[in-house]
């Protein structure tokens, strides 16, 4: 009895992969890159921070004394915690508020006992500007003269 169709498609299509497969394997023995010597898999970087196939010139080279290299974070000067901003948003029966920093731009929180005196949206404000927990918030907020632009 003989084979039906499907199972000599099914046979060819085997013996089809693994002919392709057997072929796969010689083109990657072929092209084999291992076996690479140490200066042909070196990269170099140059004075302007390209990768190269070339070591860098010894005439560019520069002594630095090792008591000139700091190692660790550059300590912060203090930024200048007292700021201006107008009130965009105040809510008088639940006691907070949001005021639009001129410098940088970001909405600050601000809550009623932070008030020296009472203030209404858009007045122009002096505030310092603090580190909270849910990011920054507004203290001692001063209400500015609208002709002198001071508190």
């Amino acid at each position: 009895m003989g084979e039906s169709f499907s199972k000599k498609e099914n046979r060819n299509k085997k013996v089809k992969a693994k002919e392709d497969k057997a072929q796969r394997k010689k083109e990657r023995k072929m092209n084999n890159n291992k076996g690479k010597s140490l200066e042909d898999m070196l990269a170099y970087v140059d004075e302007d921070g390209n990768l190269s196939t070339e070591p860098p010139k010894q005439t560019r080279k520069t002594e630095i004394d090792s008591k000139d290299i700091r190692i660790g974070a550059t300590p912060r000067l203090p930024e200048d915690t007292t700021r201006t901003g107008m009130i965009t948003f105040f809510n008088t029966l639940k006691g907070f508020g949001f005021i639009t920093d001129d410098k940088s731009g970001e909405s600050i929180f601000f809550h009623i006992n932070q008030l020296t005196e009472p203030v209404k949206e858009r007045d122009k404000v002096s505030f310092i500007k603090e580190k909270s927990a849910r990011g920054y918030s507004a203290a001692e907020v001063k209400k500015m003269d609208p002709r002198t632009k001071k508190s």
